[in-house]
């Protein structure tokens, strides 16, 4: 088994055990956020952006930088990044508390005005949630868990195909993880079915992605 059982007497995996550097913010993050649905669109473009950024890096890295890339981006409100020119960038590239990666931070410039043309069409969370598969994954040890999917592969694809940047498979499964599209808690975690989305046997508990 790869949970830990933490004095608490809870079971988490390894990961959210709360040891280490950053490991209290994890752990918080662990059994109060993720895996948790989020259906706005400013919330999913906040978390579409942080997985974006976490690309060849850790997510303690992302998620203690988390408040000053809410401030570096308006708080991820698309109608502002959007508008963020050469000079944003230039202020952007010498803020010490963000991931200081040009093509990251043009990328979600990029993909405000992509999710913001995405309106007219439903948005970006009905986009991101018609992904949502039938099954979810049932792993019990963190070699059971998939980095990528069939959906995440079809997601990567559409949002590219609608003008986003940074969202490949990887960076797409992280996300439906992130926010619920599927579960991916161990099975003896006890997060498991947090989410209220899924059940015991991996089926889904509604049909929906907003019901």
């Amino acid at each position: 088994m790869d949970v830990v059982v933490g004095e608490d007497g809870l079971a988490r995996p390894a990961w959210a055990d709360g040891r280490g550097a950053h490991g209290e913010l994890l752990r918080s993050y662990y059994d109060t956020e993720w895996g948790m649905p989020v259906r706005d669109e400013r919330g999913l473009f906040e978390r579409l952006s942080l997985e974006a950024f976490q690309s060849g890096l850790s997510w303690a890295t992302i998620l203690a930088k988390r408040e000053a890339f809410r401030a570096a981006f308006a708080g991820f409100d698309p109608d502002v990044v959007a508008t963020y020119g050469e000079g944003e960038v230039a202020r952007l590239m010498q803020d010490a508390g963000i991931v200081r990666n040009r093509a990251k931070i043009e990328a979600t410039i990029r993909n405000a005005g992509a999710t913001i043309s995405l309106r007219g069409e439903g948005g970006l969370p009905q986009l991101i949630w018609s992904y949502r598969p039938d099954r979810t994954p049932m792993p019990r040890t963190m070699a059971d868990v998939p980095t990528t999917s069939d959906e995440s592969r079809a997601l990567s694809r559409e949002l590219k195909r609608r003008g986003f940047a940074f969202v490949g498979p990887t960076t797409a499964f992280a996300l439906m993880e992130a926010v619920g599209i599927v579960d991916t808690h161990l099975l003896d975690s006890h997060r498991r079915g947090s989410s209220g989305l899924w059940r015991a046997d991996g089926t889904p508990v509604q049909d929906g992605p907003c019901e």
